[in-house]
């Protein structure tokens, strides 16, 4: 079970805006190069479908971040195990899939086939930048109130 952070405590919409501008940023110049790379196009054209996929992620984080919450604020365990990180990594990534491998065909192109093989080297990336990204945040501004133990359970 993690403990509360050593550096801020963070709750709420604030949590969630912080959350998604710093992941996104990272991502968009991640998937810029990646994309530029996988492709064999040049970093103008593929930065623009990344910015689009930006925003489909961002949709994609809060609805998928808001569920998540809520199911785990029912769970008898709280608390963020290594095994809940990497559902929550792949439940995500799992989600984007869905939406960005019909973006990329169309962008670049190509076969749905060939932009899902081109997304794999990108999915893996994110599955471990997600997974990473999500724990150090968590270390810096404290786990939602959600994965936190209730009151009563602390005072115990």
């Amino acid at each position: 079970m993690d403990k509360q952070p050593s550096l801020f405590s963070l709750q709420g919409i604030k949590r969630r805006v912080i959350y998604v501008s710093l992941y996104e940023l990272i991502a968009i110049a991640a998937a810029t190069a990646g994309l530029a790379l996988l492709s064999g196009q040049g970093a103008g054209h593929s930065s623009v479908v990344a910015a689009a996929a930006s925003v489909i992620a961002v949709v994609w984080n809060l609805v998928f971040n808001w569920a998540f919450e809520r199911w785990e604020s029912r769970q008898p365990v709280r608390g963020r195990s290594v095994a809940r990180r990497v559902a929550h990594a792949i439940g995500f990534e799992g989600g984007l899939v869905f939406t960005l491998v019909p973006l990329f065909a169309w962008w670049f192109d190509i076969t749905l086939w060939h932009a899902f093989v081109m997304d794999l080297g990108l999915i893996v990336f994110f599955l471990c930048y997600t997974f990473v990204f999500n724990w150090v945040f968590d270390h810096l501004f404290g786990l939602p109130a959600s994965a936190m133990a209730p009151p009563e359970a602390v005072a115990a």
